[in-house]
């Protein structure tokens, strides 16, 4: 599959199809966007909230959580307000989110059907790890947003004046809900 991924891109490089998208690195919406990686969003989520490339930051992990105040998503957030001028930020969920009810029981035994051996596990978690916690989902959606909101709002290198706000998008339609 990779193959074919470079295969395209050598013809969309020379065909130039890169043009429609040339844009800068500042958000002209002043906005970033938290959301899940589900590929049903790829391109659900931009033009259901009428996004364009340039328009906005987007960040993406599994669950659009912020699952401490120093992890890549929070840190990504501060890098858009302080230096790409992002003054507000939306925390998008969805419906159907695989990371509810993750745990790492079930990593576990894909893992070691995989071949991570059980030594390799209490290395990490010997390194400080808590697999259990980091590899937790969550259990409402709602209360994930609202946690994962109140964590980037209560964070103490992001400024008051920024903007956030949380939501659940529907998976199929688009529609957005306001949790918070």
């Amino acid at each position: 599959m990779i193959d074919q991924i470079i295969e395209f891109n050598r013809d969309f490089v020379a065909r130039k199809a890169y043009e429609q998208y040339i844009t800068d690195k500042y958000p002209d919406k002043h906005l970033a966007v938290l959301s899940c990686m589900d590929t049903r969003l790829t391109e659900l989520l931009p033009a259901a909230l009428g996004l364009r490339n340039g328009d906005a930051k987007i960040i993406k992990n599994a669950g659009a959580l912020v699952i401490s105040p120093f992890d890549s998503a929070m840190r990504s957030l501060i890098v858009a307000v302080y230096e790409l001028g992002v003054n507000e930020i939306m925390v998008v969920a969805h419906s159907g989110c695989g990371a509810c009810h993750m745990s790492f029981s079930h990593f576990r035994d894909e893992m070691l059907a995989r071949g991570i051996t059980e030594e390799t596990l209490n290395v990490v978690r010997h390194s400080g790890i808590d697999l259990d916690q980091w590899l937790e989902g969550f259990k409402d959606t709602e209360q994930s947003v609202t946690a994962t909101v109140s964590t980037i709002r209560n964070h103490p290198l992001m400024p008051a004046e920024v903007t956030v706000r949380g939501f659940i998008i529907d998976s199929v339609t688009g529609m957005l809900q306001d949790v918070c």
